[in-house]
This record gives C-alpha cells, sequence and structure tokens, in this order.
C-alpha cells in the first residue's frame, strides 16, 4: 500500500515513547556520587564550600569539648558540694565555695567564648553554602536547558517532552534544596559526632567500646534504609514525571480536551500516576522514619548500656573512673548521638538530591550526533543555493526498518523553485527535514554547492535556510518578536517590510498596540491565517538563500492566499525554493516538479509535462479539480479580479476588526496580590487524611516527651551517687540504663509510626492536591487560559513545585512541630519544676530568638513569592523552546531562548544571594545565643545552688531539659524557609481552587433536552474576548440555521468565523444576544450534555501521545467504546486500510501530538475521532486543509456522507470544499456581510464573488 513503508516501523516506535524508556534512565537504584553532585561548582563555590564545611566542623566540634568541662563540673558539684542538709549550710564539701566560683567562672566564659565562636561559624557555613548553592542550581537550569536544546531532532523523538519539563521543575528543586543549608549542617553533626567520639575514646576506651558496640546495628540499619530510600525516591519522580507529562499535554491542548468533555478521562490519566508515586512515597517515608527510628533505639540502648558499665566500673575500683568520666563519656555519647540522628533527615534531602540529580546529569552529559551549538564545521562566506541530493536513504533513529527515503537522487539549481508532490507519507517532509540537517542520511549525501552539508558549521548552514510550515508555530511573545525571531539584529524598517510582503502588515497594524500586540501561548491569540503570515514575515524576514516551503498558504483564506502566493514567488525569485505541496495549484509555475511515493521519485518535470504523461501527478491533480464558475460570469470574473488583486476588502476588513479570536496588549503585566495563607490554614488542608494525622501528630507528641524524660532520669543519674551505699547505686544504675532502654524502643516505635501514619497522610494529601488543581485548571473557562499566568508552564510548574512545598507543611512538617513543641514545652514545664529562678533567666533570651524566627519567616514568605514568580515564568519559556524544538532549530534561535531563560534566572539567583545572609544570620544568631543563655543558666545556677535555693540534681535537669528545648527551636528555625515557600505555595493553590469559572463544565445543572434536532439560532450576538473587552469581535449577528443543513462561513482570517464556532461549543458566552439550539438558550441547557451534541475537527488537529484506538475513542468519553465501532468509523474517514497496515494496527502509539503520523493522516484521525462522537452539530474547521490530494477527494466524499441528517457548521478557506452547501454566510467585521447559496452569491457579483474569482 502507498504508506507501507513508514508504516512498518511504527509498531516499533510504541516501545520507545511514552515514559523515555530510551532517553531518560529508569527508575532504580540510581543516584549521582556524592562528589559528582558537585560537578558544577567552579573555583569560587569550591572556595565558599570549603570555608563553608571548615566552619561547620569547627562549630561542630565546640560543643563536645564542653563535656570534657561539663565532666569536670560534675565532679565538683558531686565531691565538693555532695549534700545540702538545710539549705544554708553544706556538709562534705571537699573545696571551697571560692574555688567552686572560680571554676564555674571558667566554664562561664568558656560558653561566652563558644557562642561567640558559633555567631561567626553559623554565619559562614549557612551563607556560604546558600550562596554556593544557588550559583550551581542557576549554572544546572542553564546546562540543563543548553542540553536540551543542543540536543538533535531524533532524540526528542524518542523523548517525552512533558517530562522533560517536569524535570526541569521539580527535579531541580529537589537538588537545590540537597546541596544548600543541609550540607553544612550535616557536616556540623558529623563532626560533633567525630569529636565526641574522639573525647569518649580518650576518656575511657573501655566504656567508649562497650557503647560503640551498637555501632554496627546502626550503621546496616542506616545503609539499608538509606538504599531503599534512593530506589524509592528513584520511582516517585519518575511518577510524577509521568503525571507531569500527562498535565502537559492535557493544558496545552484544552481546547481539543474540552470540545470532547475529557477532562475526567485526563484526571483519570493524570491520577494514575500519582497513585504510583503515591505508592513509593509511603514506602520511601517509612523507611527513611525506621532508619531514624533505629538509630536513636540503639543510641539510647548504648546510653543505658553506658551507665551500666560505667557504674560497674566505678564499683570494680578501675583506677582513673570518677563521676565525671563517666558523664564526660555520656556527654560525648549523648551528643554524638544527637549529632548522627540529627545527620538523618539532611542525609534523606542529600539522598533525594543524589536520585533527582542523576535524571538531570543524564540529560547533561547526554552527546548529540547534531550540536545545535557546535563552533565546528566550514562557514562559507557566502552560498548560491545549488543543491544535489544524492542516492540519499534514511529511516528514522526510532524506526531503523522502515526505510522512507530509497536511493533519492534530484539536482536543485540555484534560483529554481522545486516543488515536491505525492500522497501523505511518501517522503516529502523527509526530505525537508534532511535538508534543514535535522537529521543525517544512512547512506548518499546532500550538498549544497557541492560541499556536504555535514562538512558545514550546523548553525551557519541552517542560517541560510527560512522555512514556513504547514502548521505555523509562534511564541507567547509580541508579533514584533515573533517575526524578529527570524534573524538576529532585525531592524524595525526590515521587520514592517517583511510584514507587507507577508501581507500581515495591514491586519498588524489595525491592532492598538501594533506590532507589540501579544500572540498568546501557541499564537492563540491570533487566527490560522493571522499565524502564518506571521510565520511568512519572519521567514522573509531571515532573507535566507534557501527557501523551504511545506504547504505554506494552507491555512489562509482565499483572498490573503492569491496575495501572499504572488509575495511568496516573489520572494523566491533569486533564491532556490523547495516547496512541499498538497494543493497543486500552488505549484503549476515551478520550475521542477517532483513526483513522490514510497521514498522514492517517481516522476519530474514541468506541470504540462506531467500532465501530458498522465501519470500520477496527473491523477492527483485531477482529484482536486474544483467545479468552474459559471461561463456567464466569466467577464464579470476578469473586472473582479483586477480589484480583489488590491486586496480591498482584507484591508477594509483588517481595518476594523483585528482578526482574532482572542489576544492580548503587549501592555506591563499587573501581578496578582494573592491574600496571606495562614499556617492554620495550611494544616487545614489535611483535615481529610485527619486519622493519619491525628495518630501520626500523637506519635509526634509522644516521640517529643522522649528528651524531656531524658532529662529527669539523666539528672537523677548524676546525683545518685550522693548515696554512697553501693547496692542501692547498683540497683538505681540498671533501673535507670533500662529505663534509657524503654525511651529508645519508645522512639523507635513512633519515629515507624510517624513514617506509616504521616507518610500515608502526605502521599495522599499530595494526591489530592495535585488531583484537585489539575482539575480546577481543565474546567477552568477559555478566557482564564487567554491570562498570561496561565501559561502551560505555569500551570505545570503549580502541580510540579507548590504541592510540593504545601505537603510536607500540613503532614510531615506538622509532626517535627508537634515534636519540638511538645519537647520544648515539657522542657520548660519540668525547669519550671525543678528550678523556675534559671529558668526564668534562661528564657529571657527567648524573645531573641522569637524576632530571629520572626525576621527569618518574613524574609524567606518574600523571597519564595518572588523565587515562585521568576521559576514560573523560566518554565513558562523552557516549555514553550521544547515543546516547539523544530521550529526553534530551523530559526537557529536556540541561544535566544537561552538568553531569556537566563535572564528570568537572574532576578531569582540575585534573590537567593540576598536570602543567604538573612538565613545565615539568623541561623547564628539563634544558635549562639543558646551558648550565652547556656553560660548565664550555669553561673545563675552554681550561685542559685550555693544559696541554697535548688539542688544540683535540678541544676542537671534544668540544664539538660533547657538544652533539649533549645535543640527543639533550633530544629524549628531550621524549618522556617519551608513553611514560607509553603505559604507562597499555598497562597496560589487556594485562589486556583477558589476561582469559579462562569461556564462550569463539570456542572450538573442546566437542561438536558432527551433529543437534539439541531436548530441553530444566533440572535443579535455581540462579543468581545475578555482580555480585550475594547475590541469588538461580533457585532449584532443573527442568524438562523434549520436542522440538518449545512452552512458554511466564509471572509477574511480574523472576520469571527472562529468565534462563532466557539460560542456554540459554550467556550465563551456571548457578551450580548443568545445562542440558541432547539429554540433553547444554550446558557439555559446543561454544558456537558451540549458539547455532547457537538463534535469539531479543527484545523490543526491534536492527538495524544496513546495508540491510535484510545485516539479515535476519545471521541466519546461516556463509555467503552468497542473495537469494531472505532475500526468502522476510521473507514468512514479513509484511514482504516492506512492502521491496518500497521504492525501494530490500532494499538500503535501515534506519539506526542501525533508526531508518528503524517499530517495528513493526524487529519483523518481527527475526523475519525469526531465521526464517532455522533453529534447532532457537527463543525468543520478547514477540516480537509492537511489533505494530501489523493485522500481529500475520498475524505470530502466522508464529510458530505457524515453531514447529512445533521446540522453541519464548516469554517471554510477552501471555496471549493463548500460549494454544495445549503447556506453560505460571508462576515466582514464581524457582522453578516451576505448570505445565500454558491450560485446565489456568485450572481450578487460582491464579496463572496470576489473571494471565489481572486482562487
Amino acid at each position: 500500500m502507498a504508506h507501507s513503508e513508514r508504516a512498518n516501523g511504527l509498531q516499533e516506535s510504541n516501545q520507545r515513547y511514552g515514559s523515555l524508556q530510551e532517553q531518560l534512565p529508569k527508575a532504580g537504584n540510581q543516584a549521582v556520587g556524592p562528589i559528582e553532585i558537585f560537578r558544577f561548582a567552579d573555583n569560587l563555590d569550591i572556595v565558599l564550600m570549603t570555608l563553608g564545611i571548615l566552619a561547620s566542623m569547627i562549630n561542630g566540634a565546640t560543643v563536645p569539648l564542653m563535656s570534657l568541662v561539663l565532666g569536670e563540673i560534675s565532679d565538683h558539684f558531686i565531691n565538693g558540694c555532695l549534700v545540702q542538709t538545710n539549705k544554708t549550710k553544706y556538709q562534705n564539701c571537699s573545696q571551697s565555695q571560692e574555688k567552686l566560683n572560680e571554676d564555674i567562672i571558667m566554664l562561664t566564659l568558656y560558653y561566652v567564648g563558644i557562642g561567640a565562636a558559633a555567631l561567626v561559624l553559623g554565619y559562614v557555613q549557612i551563607s556560604f553554602w546558600v550562596i554556593t548553592a544557588a550559583r550551581q542550581t542557576t549554572r544546572i537550569r542553564k546546562q540543563f536547558f543548553h542540553s536540551i536544546l543542543a540536543q538533535d531532532i531524533s532524540w526528542f523523538d524518542g523523548t517525552d517532552i512533558c517530562e522533560l519539563n517536569t524535570r526541569m521543575n521539580g527535579d531541580i528543586s529537589k537538588l537545590c534544596d540537597g546541596i544548600g543549608d543541609k550540607i553544612p549542617l550535616m557536616f556540623q553533626n558529623i563532626s560533633g559526632f567525630s569529636i565526641g567520639l574522639v573525647i569518649s575514646l580518650i576518656k575511657s576506651w573501655k566504656l567508649s567500646l562497650a557503647i560503640l558496640s551498637t555501632s554496627p546495628l546502626i550503621m546496616a540499619a542506616s545503609a539499608l534504609c538509606s538504599r531503599m530510600v534512593i530506589s524509592l525516591t528513584s520511582k516517585e519522580l519518575d511518577a510524577y514525571s509521568k503525571a507531569g507529562a500527562v498535565a502537559e499535554e492535557a493544558l496545552s491542548s484544552i481546547r481539543t480536551v474540552t470540545a470532547f468533555g475529557a477532562q475526567e478521562k485526563e484526571i483519570q490519566r493524570y491520577t494514575q500516576n500519582l497513585k504510583d508515586a503515591k505508592d513509593a512515597g509511603i514506602k520511601r517515608a517509612i523507611a527513611s522514619k525506621l532508619s531514624l527510628g533505629a538509630v536513636y533505639f540503639f543510641m539510647n540502648g548504648a546510653y543505658g548500656l553506658a551507665f551500666w558499665y560505667g557504674t560497674s566500673l566505678i564499683f570494680g575500683g578501675e583506677p582513673g573512673y570518677t563521676v565525671g568520666t563517666i558523664l564526660a563519656v555520656f556527654f560525648s555519647v549523648i551528643h554524638s548521638s544527637y549529632c548522627i540522628g540529627s545527620v538523618a533527615p539532611h542525609l534523606e534531602t542529600f539522598t533525594i538530591a543524589r536520585g533527582a540529580a542523576f535524571n538531570i546529569f543524564h540529560v547533561i552529559d547526554k552527546k548529540p550526533n547534531i550540536d545545535n551549538f557546535s563552533t565546528a564545521g566550514y562557514k562559507p562566506e557566502s552560498i548560491e543555493g545549488n543543491i544535489e541530493f544524492k542516492n540519499v536513504s534514511f529511516s528514522y533513529p526510532s524506526r531503523p526498518s522502515a526505510k522512507i527515503l530509497k536511493g533519492f537522487n534530484l539536482k536543485i539549481k540555484s534560483g529554481e523553485t522545486v516543488a515536491l508532490v505525492g500522497p501523505s507519507g511518501s517522503g516529502k517532509t523527509t526530505t525537508v527535514q534532511l535538508l534543514q540537517r535535522l537529521y543525517d542520511p544512512e547512506e548518499g549525501c546532500i550538498t549544497v554547492d557541492e560541499n556536504d552539508i555535514r562538512t558545514q558549521n550546523v548553525r551557519h548552514y541552517r542560517e541560510q535556510i527560512g522555512v514556513v510550515s504547514q502548521e505555523p508555530v509562534l511564541f507567547g511573545t509580541t508579533i514584533g518578536n515573533n517575526i524578529k525571531f527570524g534573524r538576529e539584529g532585525v531592524s524595525e524598517e526590515e521587520m514592517e517590510q517583511a510584514a507587507r510582503e507577508a501581507n500581515a502588515y495591514d491586519f498588524i497594524m489595525a491592532f492598538p498596540k501594533k506590532f507589540n500586540t501579544l500572540v498568546g501561548e501557541k499564537g492563540a491569540q491570533m487566527s490560522g491565517g493571522q499565524k502564518q503570515r506571521i510565520a511568512i514575515a519572519r521567514a522573509l524576514v531571515r532573507n535566507p538563500k534557501i527557501l523551504i516551503l511545506d504547504e505554506a498558504t494552507s491555512a489562509l483564506d482565499t483572498e490573503s492566499e492569491s496575495l501572499v502566493q504572488a509575495a511568496l514567488e516573489k520572494a523566491s525569485k533569486g533564491r532556490t525554493t523547495l516547496v512541499v505541496a498538497h494543493r497543486l495549484s500552488t505549484i503549476r509555475g515551478a520550475d521542477l516538479i517532483v513526483t513522490m511515493k514510497d521514498g522514492e521519485v517517481v516522476e519530474k518535470g514541468i506541470h504540462a509535462e506531467l500532465m501530458a504523461k498522465q501519470g500520477l501527478y496527473y491523477s492527483l491533480a485531477v482529484a482536486q479539480d474544483i467545479k468552474k464558475v459559471d461561463e456567464q460570469m466569466e467577464s464579470r470574473t476578469c473586472s473582479a479580479a483586477g480589484n480583489a488583486s488590491n486586496g480591498s476588502l482584507c484591508n477594509v476588513n483588517s481595518a476594523k476588526s483585528p482578526c482574532t479570536d482572542q489576544f492580548e496588549e503587549a501592555v506591563p503585566h499587573q501581578k496578582t496580590t494573592l491574600p496571606e495563607v495562614s499556617l492554620l490554614k495550611i494544616f487545614k488542608l489535611s483535615k481529610s487524611e485527619w486519622p493519619f494525622v491525628v495518630l501520626g501528630t500523637l506519635a509526634s507528641a509522644l516521640n517529643g516527651s522522649v528528651h524531656p524524660a531524658f532529662s529527669i532520669i539523666f539528672g537523677k543519674l548524676v546525683t545518685m551517687f550522693e548515696d554512697k551505699n553501693k547496692t542501692t547505686l547498683k540497683q538505681d544504675a540498671e533501673l535507670y540504663s533500662m529505663m534509657l532502654v524503654v525511651l529508645g524502643i519508645v522512639a523507635l516505635v513512633t519515629y515507624l509510626m510517624q513514617g506509616l501514619f504521616y507518610g500515608r497522610a502526605e502521599e495522599i494529601l499530595a494526591m489530592r492536591l495535585r488531583h484537585s488543581a489539575f482539575k480546577a485548571m481543565l474546567y477552568q473557562d477559555m478566557a482564564w487560559y487567554d491570562e498570561k499566568d496561565n501559561s502551560t508552564g505555569a500551570l505545570t510548574t503549580t502541580l510540579a513545585v507548590d504541592v510540593a512545598q504545601i505537603r510536607g507543611a500540613a503532614t510531615s512538617r506538622l509532626g517535627i512541630i508537634t515534636q519540638d513543641v511538645t519537647n520544648m514545652s515539657l522542657s520548660i514545664l519540668i525547669s519550671f519544676v525543678y528550678g523556675w529562678e534559671m529558668t526564668l533567666l534562661i528564657l529571657s533570651f527567648a524573645p531573641i530568638l522569637a524576632v530571629t524566627g520572626m525576621i527569618q519567616t518574613a524574609a524567606m514568605a518574600g523571597f519564595a513569592n518572588k523565587d515562585k514568580q521568576e521559576l514560573k515564568r523560566a518554565g513558562k519559556i523552557a516549555t514553550e523552546a521544547v515543546e516547539n524544538i523544530r521550529t526553534v532549530v530551523s530559526l537557529t534561535r536556540e541561544k535566544a531562548f537561552e538568553h531569556m531563560y537566563e535572564e528570568t534566572l537572574r532576578t531569582q539567583h540575585r534573590n537567593a544571594l540576598k536570602r543567604a545572609h538573612i538565613t545565615g544570620s539568623c541561623y547564628a544568631v539563634s544558635h549562639a545565643f543558646v551558648h550565652f543563655a547556656h553560660a548565664a543558666g550555669f553561673r545563675f545556677g552554681a550561685y542559685l545552688i550555693q544559696a541554697g535555693r535548688m539542688t544540683p540534681e535540678g541544676m542537671f535537669i534544668v540544664f539538660t531539659a533547657i538544652a533539649y528545648g533549645a535543640m527543639a527551636i533550633g530544629e524549628t528555625l531550621v524549618w522556617a524557609p519551608e513553611y514560607s515557600k509553603a505559604k507562597a505555595g499555598a497562597a496560589h493553590l487556594f485562589a486556583l481552587l477558589k476561582n469559579k469559572p462562569s461556564i462550569d463544565s463539570c456542572s450538573q445543572n442546566g437542561e438536558k433536552p432527551d433529543a437534539c434536532e439541531g436548530n441553530l439560532e444566533f440572535r443579535e450576538v455581540s462579543f468581545f474576548y475578555p482580555c480585550r473587552p475594547e475590541v469588538p469581535v461580533l457585532q449584532d449577528m443573527s442568524l438562523s440555521i434549520e436542522k440538518g443543513k449545512t452552512v458554511a462561513f466564509v471572509g477574511s482570517s480574523g472576520c469571527g468565523k472562529s468565534t462563532c464556532v466557539q460560542l456554540l461549543q459554550r467556550f465563551y458566552d456571548p457578551m450580548k444576544g443568545q445562542v440558541l439550539l432547539d429554540g433553547v438558550d444554550v446558557k439555559e441547557l446543561n454544558v456537558q450534555w451540549l458539547r455532547s451534541q457537538t463534535a469539531i475537527v479543527s484545523q490543526e488537529p491534536v492527538l495524544f501521545n496513546c495508540s491510535i484506538a484510545e485516539n479515535i475513542a476519545y471521541g466519546d468519553n461516556s463509555r467503552m467504546v468497542p473495537l469494531e465501532e472505532i475500526k468502522e468509523v476510521a473507514d468512514a474517514a479513509n484511514i482504516h486500510s492506512f492502521i491496518e497496515g500497521l504492525p501494530g494496527k490500532y494499538s500503535t502509539q501515534v506519539g506526542l501530538r501525533g508526531m508518528h503520523l503524517s499530517g495528513g493522516q493526524k487529519q483523518r484521525l481527527a475526523i475519525a475521532r469526531a465521526l464517532l462522537r455522533k453529534p447532532k452539530i457537527l463543525l468543520l474547521d478547514e477540516a480537509t486543509s492537511a489533505l494530501d490530494n489523493e485522500s481529500e477527494k475520498m475524505v470530502q466524499q466522508a464529510l458530505d456522507k457524515a453531514r447529512r441528517g445533521r446540522t453541519c457548521l464548516v469554517v471554510a478557506h477552501r471555496l471549493s470544499t463548500i460549494q454544495n452547501a445549503d447556506m453560505i454566510v460571508v462576515l466582514q467585521n464581524g457582522r453578516i456581510k451576505e448570505q445565500g447559496t454558491h450560485q446565489e452569491l456568485l450572481r450578487n457579483g460582491e464579496t463572496y464573488f470576489k473571494l471565489a474569482t481572486a482562487h
């Protein structure tokens, strides 16, 4: 069959597309090395990281050194003043009170010194690492985007682009979190652990080794759980990437999704991937908390062992063993254990970052076969444009068994216009892509001026080529910038001249902002004809030596086509022009016409020669012939044609109607001020998961009581040596040691409960929030999508980043807060019970810590909002570039997009540097004042003991309790930035969920008639798009359409034709007047029911990244469509035989946006999809424009058959397709200029006549 060679490889693509199976790594135990993650650090970063690590390690070493002094002072307290008998005098005091005072003062000064050092070291370690993390992350973002833009097109063929965008947002954010301030905190704790271990070994190696006997168990548990966390994190990220791909595909095709009522279908696809992520996330949370619980269990066991064994050593008479020795070792072990426990959450963040970095670095390290940024290769000063294909054979890398071109030979002389014609899939577009060097041939070569294009510099070579494709791609910026994308350094005069040559100048100047008018995402604010003319202007401003036109006029109305065709013919003079054409009327004057079939040249020659041969070209031409205008109209045709060529109709129309269905002006964007979101409101988000949250909170509260309980046990242990009875001492040692082990069991169980309950609550909440946010997005008004802030890139960033920031804040972070608050509250309560005066003194430092925390929180909230906006802008630019990579590469504008992307990162980078200083300062002050508080506490405690107002036991309990309380405050402050980010994300999420669409697509309200006849009426309808209220699109339009009739809308681009269709679909509501169906205002009808009565086939068909059968079944999402019914409508759309010729038949994957199919094949699938819907009203928006000549006639017959018994609205540029319409309505400036049948309108000799004769 005609397409068999192209089809043979499609089945192979099923194994390559959809989940990055070839191009991106699979989920598993994949993570970069701990050193490799910093590979993008430069010399300054290395200096900053080194200084930060040194500062953190010195900072971490200070506290363990204090254990030595604490041991000494304990001996002073125990041996110097053992028993206070009458609150005024002391017995058994072996040293003077003056000496005790001197020792306390020394200890106090030591503490002050520690605090001063912590002030400096804390600032250095945090700020330096936040700075270097910002620098490296910015560099990674740039390099990742650069590497994507550098890849050859074959790489994109096998890569899910949507997943790339998700990784760009989510994975890099995780990487940034892992290489920031968590690293110095981790090293600080590692240093504290190491120094504490060394001190304990020096003081008592026997006791230390006994305690360390649990270390292998700790390391084994940590290693096992760490491997599990890495594996599960990778699986979780992979699932989220797939979910992000679904979201991006649906949001970027929202009009198709809405038209076919497929919101719930897309939500199900999205949710299925979220379920996979949820399952992996729950397991990851359990593994992480199990690791932390095991550490605490074994360490508390080590505490108990320390006191039991230490007491035995003292009782055994070991020389050098005193209470101070045991306490010095014990304090060292305590701090070491706290440090090793504190390493766990930071290590988890770092581990997640390593897993995320693997995916990022994998893309960065991918070396393309054709490097778009390469500086190598020959750069001729000028080229003439002599092109030759020499025995070229080619198959796409994704399907190597399917030969697209077979020994293709063609010589094109400089300045010639050569047209390629043939059935869909014959290799025409492949030939063009090879000429652009988007791919390299497998055999043979392509030469330009006798130089193999592979030897030339790829960028310089592509700069000599201008391309206008069948489906024009515009970028979400101004009209002027889109034209200037054609070449660097385009002047205003050159831009305007190119617009004139492309017949775009008049409609552009009709806009209030003229060339500064924004075209919208993917050019959504422009009509099809406008987009095509802007694309042509972009190609012409390039002043190329080689011009490639791939159905360049297919989207233009009849009048504009003749004008633009003349412009293109003029532009072709002096240039080598290669035209890919379906409509043979556009290439009759070509110097050479090449007819292709199955990747080979069948015949070639000029038009007359090929017609005389009566071969394939002749059959294509005959199949395309249109009816001739009546003989009696010939004289009037000649005179009218002259008028039409002057473009008077288009100019009149353009002057008043911006030809838009929607557009935005290039005005300064007004930032939306979002209301402040309280933490309580964030916590309330998890109310649906309250059983898990309550149980997790109870576990956290119980876990938070472990340290306060420990402080009481510790105080008892220290002072139990006041009793000289060895039997009592031994019993007390065994009792308190066993109590420490019990605390370890409590810690293990409560941590495991936190992982089990909070992990489940967090993942369920994340899934629910993403589901709710995605659902809210899909059901918004179309006007909402027209807004600048709601681009696809911005919305997918919200799903990927905002929810990730909220999820932990409302669940697991709540556990940390509960744990810390419980710890702090009980510690303060215990402190008041055992020494209220000393407690009040230490708490006097609390306001300083509170103010520091408030400053940090407020600053972080501001930065979080700014960062979010900048990353949204960056995400939009990246998404636009990656989704339209072929256009970007063809225009050689990779560096331009790279520059725009980098510009958006500058502000975010500056904010990060400011944030570094604030974060470092707040951390340093909070930790330094903890030391100052300790100094004051010890000095005042000694005074209280001497004054008889406190016991040594009470002082140790208060000191330990306050120390743990201070640690809790410090840990809370560490997480303060996370809550600032969560509040910013929640504000955007609440705004989204609160925004209720005026046209609720999921509403069950409204009438649902038992039957629909299809009588339509537009009654005095006036309309303007909400984003441009001052520009009328329809003005008092009235029109009645009887059921079963076919009515065609014609007119110049932008006259309001597509707007009528969108009003009927109820994408928008008229500002005035009514649209009625069977006499009922469509506003009174149920929206879902209304849209179920319609089906649309658009000019640019949108297919989804799934199988052919699933794409056709997309036409009816209310049921499971049987395969036989799918085959039936496919046959009616003239696509069944092609599908049956594929190895995978109806299970064949079409690729992202149908990239594995030709334009004609995609259009026929879209027609089959519409027919499956069995609509009462059929909407055809230039439905046959993308079909080749061979297929068009048969598909037109299928459409004619499909129209029978249905009301049909046709938006047409090609008048040959609507000559048999029951009524033709000519629109101009949003009003009906004339209406009637084809013959009636021709006889009138007015607007329609001019359009027809201009062809």
